[in-house]
């Protein structure tokens, strides 16, 4: 699945083989394209004042990495949203396990662990020696601190993941004793992600600005709208960096990141956002471009609570009049794969969904009949995000050809989306990718912003956890069909890890297995 290719050009991607979806998809494509252009102009001005000159390294020793999503705050454990933990988890934050580009859960700050036969305790043995960048050891005081934190003071929801934790307690200064309330094959998982980090007991006192940790990188500078600059934790525990800064630059759209490839300004476009402009970057003397799998489900989301998609038959509808391959097609150049739930092939229970509901625009006209939503409109609040707003003009056009009008409201991403979609519920259709690893359990609450509650697939959740680890592949399986039958969400495509480099950078990480940019393997080939 995974590929590094030099210089590589667009994609051929999956075409329709209907000669009429072609013709659809090409006239979508047009559409896309004119969007993205008109989206283009209403912010190259800005984007391009915005110190977006020099950040390229040129260096053998710095490195500057472009990317769209700049995070509001540092704070993951206050602030939602992938792009925090993009920047600070594996490089500024570690946990006590990690997971590998295999997928494969590996020790990290404890040095082993042990499971009890009964499935309910678990023993870490920290590794000796570990610093905090304030100079703080890291003890097994933290470690029980840093668990006990989420479950007390985090307010949000993938903190729930911790609430089968019965209790963290200190056995020995590097010594953890982790009692669960019952057997959970999950939880050991869920620790490789934020809610794992660990943190030092003198260090939280303003994590949205200074965050304290124990990785291979530590905070430099910040500069809000611009950068965020990472120099290499010179006390660092594990093999030191090769890099001794990493410029992480934040740019208002694709265009400008592009161009700041091209012109020097940036050593790496972190995610491809327009992949149709891989083109510009066919020069194999200068890039190449890296194409892995990822666990970003890019879910076209429907509020189950509210009219119309509170009608199952509306729900229905939409995955129907969607011609998925068109749509990766179009918006994505053919860089996407169809997955048809919330899994990913990554996950040992996926299984190939996209046929549960074949695109069938005259079935989907008859369900909108039938549930008399019928040139219904809606609000369809998106991100204003590039790979967001692609999609969700090929949505939209394929909605209008069934009989659903979808009025487009581009909100500013992160803040207002956070605010409106993910907090209040406020939209009818939106998109956005889910990045988390193994996030099944999103559609288990019912106050997440899918609002979707069926009790049902909450309990298929809960035996696939607390049951016997020989069945839990089995019963997540049976829980990803049936909120695929339900159409609980449509699952448009899922997110490639699509990054371009400097053809000299090393060591990018290939998959996209966590919630961090994995930089501590990143280097220069050759000295510039």
């Amino acid at each position: 699945m995974a590929k590094s290719t030099a210089g590589s050009g667009p994609a051929s991607g999956a075409a329709s083989g209907a000669s009429s979806r072609a013709a659809s998809g090409a006239a979508l494509r047009r559409t896309a394209r004119a969007t993205g252009c008109a989206l283009l102009a209403g912010t190259l001005a800005a984007a391009c004042g915005s110190g977006s000159g020099s950040s390229g390294s040129g260096t053998a020793d710095s490195l500057a990495i472009g990317l769209i999503a700049e995070p509001a705050s540092l704070d993951f454990t206050t602030t939602d949203g992938a792009a925090v933990p993009q920047a600070t988890l594996g490089s500024i934050y570690e946990g006590l396990v990690r997971v590998d580009q295999q997928g494969k859960i590996q020790p990290l700050l404890a040095e082993r662990y042990e499971r009890s036969d009964d499935g309910r305790t678990y023993t870490f043995h920290l590794r000796k020696g570990v610093k905090f960048t304030s100079g703080a050891e890291f003890t097994a005081d933290d470690a029980v601190f840093s668990i006990e934190r989420v479950k007390k003071d985090w307010k949000l929801k993938t903190a729930r993941q911790m609430d089968v934790v019965a209790k963290a307690e200190k056995t020995g200064d590097h010594t953890v004793k982790v009692t669960l309330n019952h057997a959970s094959n999950g939880w050991l998982y869920a620790m490789t992600t934020r809610i794992g980090a660990m943190f030092s007991r003198t260090g939280v006192a303003d994590l949205a600005s200074h965050p304290v940790g124990t990785g291979p990188f530590k905070l430099a500078e910040r500069r809000r709208g611009d950068r965020i600059v990472l120099d290499r934790n010179g006390s660092y525990w594990g093999s030191k960096p090769e890099l001794g800064k990493v410029t992480l630059k934040y740019f208002k759209d694709a265009g400008a990141m592009n161009n700041a490839l091209l012109t020097k300004g940036i050593d790496v476009v972190g995610t491809v956002q327009a992949p149709e402009s891989l083109s510009r970057f066919s020069d194999r003397n200068r890039f190449r471009t890296i194409e892995g799998s990822s666990t970003g489900e890019v879910v076209l989301s429907m509020n189950n609570s509210r009219e119309p998609f509170k009608d199952k038959r509306v729900r229905q509808a939409v995955r129907h009049a969607i011609d998925h391959k068109a749509l990766v097609e179009t918006s994505r150049a053919g860089h996407g794969k169809l997955i048809g739930t919330m899994a990913t092939p990554t996950d040992p229970w996926y299984e190939d969904l996209t046929g549960s509901y074949p695109y069938d625009p005259g079935k989907a006209k008859q369900l909108l009949k039938d549930a008399g939503a019928e040139g219904r409109t809606v609000k369809f609040r998106v991100p204003n995000m590039p790979y967001a707003m692609s999609a969700a003009q090929v949505v939209k056009s394929q909605l209008d050809q069934v009989g659903l009008k979808a009025e487009i409201e581009p909100l500013e991403f992160p803040a207002r989306w956070l605010s409106e979609v993910y907090n209040k519920a406020d939209y009818d259709l939106s998109v956005i990718a889910h990045t988390e690893p193994r996030d099944l359990w999103t559609f288990a609450d019912p106050g997440y912003y899918f609002r979707y509650g069926n009790p049902a697939y909450a309990k298929l959740l809960k035996d696939a956890d607390s049951g016997r680890p020989e069945d839990e592949a089995a019963r997540y399986r049976e829980a990803a069909r049936l909120l695929s039958d339900d159409a609980a969400a449509d699952w448009l495509y899922l997110m490639p890890n699509l990054m371009v480099a400097d053809k000299d950078v090393t060591g990018l990480p290939v998959n996209q297995v966590g919630e961090g940019l994995d930089l501590a393997n990143v280097r220069w080939a050759k000295k510039k």
